[in-house]
């Protein structure tokens, strides 16, 4: 195997804007829904009966994974140790603008993405990444609609039983979580900057996470009914908000706001965590990897509200903070 990513942040200066570049960001226009955290498979409430759980079969038709040059979707099969490796996942695993993203099938997957730097690290491993950015738990088992109205088939059509890998990491998305913490606070923020209008709004319920927790631990379990043999890690989010301290110049929240924004992010990753151990799967520890490292430290992993061309969607990860996840998932696999 290759040396293990360094989990050091990469700064570029700005380059003239190319082509491809040009069409991106006609694709980040229409996909500013991401910046807010909004998924792009509907709306869900707590207790929404009609949400399928991803343990069922998706309806969706079995297509094939869509390829593209950053997402070495459907690549076929490797020699080493993981010779199949899928990765399942939302934004925070696409990774936009890390650096290089093509945007013709709407899931924004980039070349730097922490899946990509995992298989470029384990000899022999090809990678099938199925990512995609607004998925929801819903999007394995069922049809997801991107954010330029693309349809993309379910996320668990890429599993078959020779399947050696797997990687899941989402839940973000699910009820709307990331939309009420970037989209809502932040419009409340600007009514009430001084004080707590989210948290006095209440508006997210302690059983989201339960539900994220249980439908995560569906979706681990529906990953090890398709690849039996497969070794299943759930990837947790990283440190977005600071434990102490405000940047106002980096994200729209009112001052009383960031311990309620914190204590959400930490129980995001709290559910992912309990739903890997729900599932008997492995947990990555993204939010410890990250320590130091949210959108308001000296040294950011995870960028603000403006969107940095070949670095990082708004509010998303930069290069640094995938590298540090790749490091994570080598360490829990023992290849570092």
């Amino acid at each position: 195997m290759t040396a293990r990513p360094s989990a050091r942040p990469s700064r570029r200066a700005a380059a003239p804007a190319r082509p491809a570049t040009l069409r991106l960001a006609a694709a980040l226009a229409a996909g500013a829904l991401l910046v807010t955290g909004c998924s792009s498979s509907g709306g869900d409430e707590p207790d929404d009966a009609t949400a399928p759980s991803p343990e069922t079969s998706s309806s969706a038709p079995a297509t094939s994974p869509s390829t593209s040059p950053g997402s070495t979707a459907d690549a076929g099969e490797g020699s080493g140790d993981f010779p199949r490796y899928v990765a399942l996942g939302d934004s925070y695993t696409a990774a936009p603008l890390v650096p290089e993203t093509d945007p013709q099938d709407g899931c924004l997957r980039s070349t730097g993405n922490y899946p990509s730097l995992i298989a470029a690290a384990i000899d022999g491993t090809a990678l099938t990444d199925v990512s995609c950015s607004g998925a929801t738990t819903t999007s394995l088992v069922g049809v997801q609609e991107t954010f330029d109205g693309q349809a993309r088939p379910a996320q668990f059509d890429a599993l078959t039983e020779d399947t050696d890998l797997v990687t899941l990491g989402m839940g973000g998305n699910d009820f709307n979580l990331f939309a009420t913490l970037i989209g809502r606070c932040g419009q409340l923020a600007a009514e009430d900057p001084e004080g707590s209008p989210c948290e006095d709004a209440d508006l997210v319920k302690d059983n989201v996470f339960r539900q994220i927790r249980g439908q995560l631990a569906a979706a681990l379990t529906g990953v090890l009914d398709r690849s039996p043999d497969a070794r299943v890690l759930a990837v947790g989010y990283p440190q977005i908000l600071p434990a102490e301290g405000t940047c106002p110049d980096r994200i729209d929240l009112a001052v009383g706001d960031y311990p309620y924004a914190r204590d959400l992010n930490e129980r995001l990753d709290a559910a992912v965590e309990g739903a890997a151990k729900d599932a008997g799967v492995d947990f990555v520890d993204a939010f410890a990897a990250t320590e130091g490292h949210d959108l308001c430290a000296e040294d950011p992993w995870i960028n603000g509200r403006t969107t940095l061309e070949d670095e990082a969607l708004a509010y998303h990860p930069l290069a640094a903070e995938q590298e540090a996840v790749a490091a994570e998932v080598l360490a829990v696999l023992g290849q570092d």
